[in-house]
This record gives C-alpha cells, sequence and structure tokens, in this order.
C-alpha cells in the first residue's frame, strides 16, 4: 500500500511546514523535521525502524509517534472510487497497553536519553474495496486507505518507568498472571510487557512460584538491598 492517508495526516500533526517533511538525514529518510528534532511516524511495526533510531539517536534529537486504534470504522465500497455499500464500527479494539506487543522488539532502541516515543490513540476510517479471492482464506476485500478521523489522546514516554505507569500497581512480588487480571489484558500481552519491562530495567525478576516467573519493581528491589 502506498503512503497512507493517515501517515499523511499524522505527519502534518508533528510538522505543519510541507519543506520540513520527507528530508534525508544522514543517509535515512525521515518522515518530518520539526524544532530540530527528527519526527518518525510509524504505523507498521516497531522492528522495521529500531535500527534507524538507534543510530539516529546516537547525534540527533528524535521523537518516535506510534499510533493505536482505539476505533474503527469500516467503509466498504461497491468498487474502487464508487459508492459507499455499507459503514461499520469494528470489534476489535486496542487501547494504549497494545504498545507493548511493539515495544518488546525496540528495547535496544528505547529508551535513550534523545528518544522521545508518542503513543498516540486514534478513531480511524478504513476503506475496503472488493477484490476476488485467489484463495479459499483470502480475504474478499483489500484495504486502500486509512484515515484519521479523531486523535483521542497522547501519551509521552521517556523512560520505561514513565511506561510501566500505564500498568496498575499490584502487592509485590507478581506473576504475569495476577497482572494480566488486575490489568485487564490478555496473558500474552502481560508476558510481553513484563519483557519488556525487565529488558529495561523498570522491573525486575526475584524468583518462582511454580513455572511462574516473579517480577518486582527495580525500585522496591533497591530498597530491599
Amino acid at each position: 500500500m502506498a503512503e497512507t492517508t493517515l501517515h499523511q495526516q499524522l505527519k502534518r500533526l508533528y510538522a505543519a511546514d510541507e519543506d520540513a517533511n520527507e528530508v534525508t538525514v544522514d543517509g535515512y529518510r525521515i518522515d518530518a523535521v520539526a524544532e530540530g528534532r527528527l519526527i518518525e511516524v510509524q504505523c507498521a511495526s516497531l522492528t522495521a525502524i529500531r535500527d534507524k533510531i538507534r543510530v539516529l539517536c546516537e547525534s540527533y534529537d528524535v521523537t518516535v509517534v506510534k499510533p493505536v486504534t482505539v476505533r474503527k470504522r469500516i467503509l466498504k465500497y461497491d468498487e474502487p472510487d464508487g459508492s459507499v455499500v455499507s459503514s461499520r464500527l469494528s470489534p476489535k479494539r486496542e487501547s494504549v497497553l497494545s504498545v507493548f506487543e511493539e515495544l518488546v522488539h525496540f528495547t535496544n532502541a528505547f529508551p535513550h536519553e534523545r528518544l522521545v516515543l508518542e503513543v498516540v490513540e486514534i478513531e480511524v476510517a478504513e476503506h475496503r474495496v472488493p477484490r476476488k479471492r485467489r484463495r479459499r482464506r483470502q480475504p474478499d476485500h483489500r484495504v486502500v486507505d486509512r484515515a484519521l478521523v479523531e486523535l483521542v489522546d497522547r501519551h509521552e514516554f521517556r523512560r520505561s518507568e514513565e511506561v510501566a505507569a500505564l500498568l496498575p500497581s499490584l502487592p509485590e512480588p507478581f506473576t504475569t498472571r495476577e497482572l494480566a487480571d488486575a490489568a485487564g489484558m490478555p496473558r500474552w500481552l502481560s508476558q510481553k510487557a513484563a519483557y519488556f519491562l525487565r529488558e529495561t530495567g523498570a522491573w525486575t525478576t526475584v524468583g518462582k512460584q511454580g513455572n511462574a516467573l516473579l517480577y518486582a519493581t527495580d525500585e522496591t528491589t533497591e530498597r530491599a538491598a
């Protein structure tokens, strides 16, 4: 898919000057530059920009903008450039906690003293047109564009402890099962959250309960020492 309307809209939100969009810095293509900061809007996986961000942070202040879709309206067309035949809200929703699924692949870039990670919760409109299926399980549509409907909230992070603050406080030590129950998130996502926070120094492992690792905040561990 070519650059989406969503990506263009988010770039303009952070850098309205068109001349400052799509610039090359040290051989890397950057979405925008605003007030001396490099802006990278990443609608796809953070893995794709991890190495680039790590290198650029050695010389520049960088902001990575990562959108998560908390509401999605699906618009179906009868044909490309045709008329809308249906409009509905998708039952699938993300939350700011969904970012942990991406952050497990970003631990060697974040945190960094020159890096700001901004997670934006958004509502989007997804535009779909029909297509002929070549395989049985292939969708009967293709997505031709996504557009921003509303920017719902922003969350700015510079340290992993700030990311940890998204999660509820628990009696320590705790397991990822207890974290999942308290946060209302699936166990697999709480495991990713725990991995990220352990790898970036916000949490530490302090033992086991059966086969489950026990976690505590790094701050708690330092006080105990």
